[in-house]
């Protein structure tokens, strides 16, 4: 019962002694009160949702062309964020997307192929800086498991591990067999084998007040997902996951010629925009740093 409404409450009791009789609340009137107290429990639960944008590595592409099956990138050259985002709500704590390996912190940037990869800080280093330990995160989720989003689940050991059924059966496949990846690939994959995890399909409401929704935006790569956020400054904010790389790639709708499935990756992006446009959502590339400078390390 709110502060408010015990008072109302007090104020009738003491008049009804007065008149040497007693008066039963209205049943309407406390329904009222106990819809008045899940509101403020509700509110609070969302005035307390607080995100930090991480700085999980640096990317340069040597050559864009493997981002468009349109061959309108061939011969670009562009440098890509890798962020990781961890979400602090009154029932827990969950990091969306693991960067890059955290070895490259003390090896330096390396390459390969068309990637130029760095990082300057592991996910440790920066839960340092926040006061907090591996050990305080309850949950891990990762859009995809491409390299550049797996690389630090062994830092993250205890956490309960959100993944999409789909994406699941792309890492370790059921029948036993091994994914068809390169070794290096197969060794982050193997980081989340002692991981406790939880699997879905559909969307999946973290904290069951709608606050931080997991949703399905497959064709990157079988069960890519994207990230919902419900803030109590900035509004509804959608996390793109690898839906997008690129501001250029939302606007003209280019899909990677690595993607799992072209036309699976289209009718996403399409949902995609659909709930953006209904929820009147702010849309965050995670590769694109003109989305993830002006956040100046926290979503409100």
């Amino acid at each position: 019962m709110g502060r408010l409404a015990t008072a109302m409450m007090a104020s009738v009791l003491v008049l009804a002694a007065a008149c040497g009789k007693t008066e039963t609340k209205p049943a309407e009137e406390a329904a009222a009160a106990d819809t008045a107290d899940a509101r403020e429990v509700s509110e609070a639960q969302e005035a307390a949702l607080h995100v930090d944008v991480l700085d999980c590595g640096k990317i340069e592409v040597s050559d864009l062309d493997a981002f468009s099956s349109a061959g309108d990138y061939a011969g670009q050259t562009d440098t890509f964020t890798d962020t990781c985002f961890l979400i602090r709500h009154p029932d827990g704590i969950m990091l969306w997307d693991l960067g890059l390996p955290g070895m490259l912190a003390m090896s330096g940037p390396q390459t390969q192929q068309i990637f130029t990869v760095s990082l300057d800080k592991t996910l440790t280093g920066h839960l340092k800086d926040l006061g907090m330990t591996p050990d305080d995160i309850d949950y891990l989720a990762i859009s995809h498991s491409h390299f550049d989003h797996i690389g630090q689940a062994d830092q993250v050991q205890n956490a309960l591990w959100l993944v999409h059924e789909d994406e699941l059966n792309a890492m370790f496949p059921a029948d036993g067999s091994e994914a068809q990846v390169t070794p290096d690939q197969l060794a982050l994959f193997a980081m989340f084998n002692p991981l406790e995890r939880k699997t879905f399909r559909g969307d999946y409401d973290v904290f069951g007040d709608g606050s931080v929704v997991i949703f399905e935006t497959p064709g990157h790569t079988p069960g890519h997902t994207s990230l919902q956020l419900m803030m109590p400054e900035t509004g509804p904010v959608l996390l793109a996951g690898d839906l997008y790389h690129r501001s250029e790639s939302r606007e003209l709708k280019r899909v990677p010629r690595f993607n799992y499935d072209e036309a699976m990756t289209l009718a996403s992006m399409d949902a995609f925009e659909a709930r953006a446009k209904e929820l009147g959502a702010t849309v965050i590339i995670q590769h694109e740093p003109q989305d993830i400078d002006p956040l100046k390390g926290e979503i409100q």
